[in-house]
């Protein structure tokens, strides 16, 4: 998942460094090997990024609320007496 802004920083930068230069395609290999490179690296954009944090956040506050409800169900457990068989 390759992140395009940084590619074009990067390709910006080769391109002015190589304007008044004939290595136009010394830039589109550079492009497109930093695009491998990226693309091998396991990355997330910063969308899916921030919806998993979001995924985990309400999954933590669900945990929070299960634990204070086993909590209070074994409290009422407890403070029942146990019936007696007939």
């Amino acid at each position: 998942m390759t992140n395009p802004k940084i590619l074009d920083e990067i390709g910006s930068k080769v391109s002015e460094l190589l304007a008044s230069s004939p290595a136009k395609d010394l830039e589109k290999n550079a492009r497109a090997l930093l695009a491998s490179g990226f693309s091998k690296l396991d990355l997330v954009t910063r969308e899916e990024f921030e919806v998993q944090r979001e995924v985990l956040a309400r999954t933590r506050e669900k945990l929070a609320e299960l634990e204070h409800r086993v909590a209070r169900l074994e409290a009422e457990q407890a403070a029942v007496p146990p019936a007696e068989d007939a």
